[in-house]
């Protein structure tokens, strides 16, 4: 009986911990909504003031200047305000992992080596706490992808305003998450206390011999699905019979120059359509990435530079030398502790090393929807896409002046309240500050 009493006070305290009972999902569009005179951000580069936007069902129905609105629809004064598409994080944990450090809210990692069969979407929590400070700061989609192994399973994109994952999902299972083995040495400072510590080029060797095994899987895979019939079907090669026929992308998380021609490689020899993950030394073959058709995710701005002899600046920078390059990227938020809630200021601060505002905003919205295979519904403003936009009093890229006022999913307005918000006017009112 007392482990009983202590199961129910452990679990009601649980639903007091984890629960938001007053934030919920918007329902369905029902009424027109027209967005009149704001400064348009189109997402590709343009911007156009004083143009009003109708969303309808859910749909950009209308765009341009000097249109009028539907009879019956709610009108959202825009004038002096920057308009823009929602903002995507395009390689993120969300809804996997609530806090890093507790184990019993990690959801992210599965054990073994080759896991493709392995679904991110089925364990996604749109009860999550922090899903709602996203949708603060104008981020309305985010990959959602699995980790560890070697193949970790694969990533869905999910909108950010939803009951349940499988109303969340945006697009399913749209690629396979692949972790290259390191092939560069790092001097291991214990190697001499140890004795029979690893020698020099050990860890080259061993990532080289990583990747064979890596090939034969996906080789097997190959031959499996070439067969028409099979006595027992292999749940691994199923789950990517998508990157051979190209309804799936391989996103290969590397680093360094010898990685990232390793995740070549596998597109020649397979034909898959890769992105790279990571990748902070890409701006050295920029060239062969842009004629191989590879594009970059890169992960985090606000960090070292992989190498101790490259510049301090680098990760700033990188964005800008990949634009010159003519390689697509676009850029993430990965830290985890704001868990992708900076994303667009991540995006300002490469418009300070090599950008133009416009592009870094192409970095967020309409690159990212490219990478990730979505760009037909959603990361520019344009007829016919669905109404995820964001309206803010100032610069979206300028944590000084971005001030979300209203968010658009799928042409629902959705709440903008969040456990931090609610925390603040909690103490505000506690303190007499209100």
């Amino acid at each position: 009986m007392k482990k009983l009493t202590f199961l129910y006070i452990f679990l009601a305290l649980a639903n007091t911990l984890f629960a938001q009972e007053n934030v919920y999902p918007a329902r369905k569009q029902e009424k027109p909504v027209f967005i009149a005179n704001g400064t348009v951000h189109v997402g590709n580069g343009t911007v156009v003031n004083n143009t009003s936007i109708e969303i309808t069902e859910g749909k950009i129905s209308n765009i341009g200047t000097g249109i009028n609105p539907s009879p019956n629809a709610v009108v959202i004064d825009a004038k002096g305000k920057h308009v823009y598409p929602g903002l995507i994080l395009s390689n993120s944990n969300l809804g996997l992992v609530e806090v890093n450090s507790v184990r019993a809210t990690a959801d992210a990692v599965e054990i073994g080596d080759f896991n493709s069969n392995i679904k991110s979407l089925v364990a996604y929590n749109t009860d999550s706490k922090v899903i709602n400070t996203l949708k603060s700061n104008g981020i309305t989609h985010a990959n959602i992808v699995p980790q560890g192994g070697i193949i970790s399973g694969s990533s869905s994109i999910v909108q950010l305003d939803a009951w349940n994952w499988e109303d969340a999902a945006y697009t399913r299972d749209n690629g396979i998450h692949l972790n290259l083995p390191s092939l560069f040495n790092r001097p291991n400072p214990y190697a001499a206390l140890m004795g029979n510590g690893p020698a020099a080029g050990d860890a080259v060797k061993r990532g080289l011999e990583e990747l064979d095994v890596i090939k034969s899987f996906f080789r097997d895979a190959k031959a499996y699905l070439t067969q028409s019939n099979h006595n027992q079907s292999n749940l691994k090669f199923e789950a990517i019979r998508g990157l051979f026929d190209k309804k799936q992308k391989l996103f290969v998380h590397c680093d360094v120059v010898r990685e990232i021609l390793a995740a070549i490689d596998f597109k020649k020899e397979f034909d898959f359509d890769v992105v790279l993950v990571g990748a902070s030394e890409s701006y050295q073959v920029g060239e062969l990435l842009k004629n191989n058709s590879i594009p970059v995710i890169l992960n985090q701005m606000h960090a070292l530079p992989t190498l101790a002899d490259d510049g301090v600046d680098l990760p700033y920078a990188l964005p800008g030398l990949l634009q010159k390059a003519g390689v697509l990227f676009a850029i993430n938020d990965e830290d985890g502790q704001h868990r992708g809630k900076n994303l667009p200021f991540n995006a300002g601060t490469a418009a300070a090393y090599g950008l133009t505002k416009e592009q870094a905003l192409s970095s967020i919205t309409l690159n990212a929807a490219k990478i990730l295979g979505i760009d037909d519904k959603t990361g520019s403003l344009e007829k016919g896409k669905d109404g995820n936009i964001v309206i803010s009093e100032g610069d979206i890229l300028d944590m000084r002046s971005s001030k979300i006022g209203l968010v658009m999913i799928q042409g629902r307005i959705v709440s903008l309240d969040d456990k931090h918000k609610q925390l603040y006017e909690r103490y505000m009112y506690k303190y007499g500050l209100k």
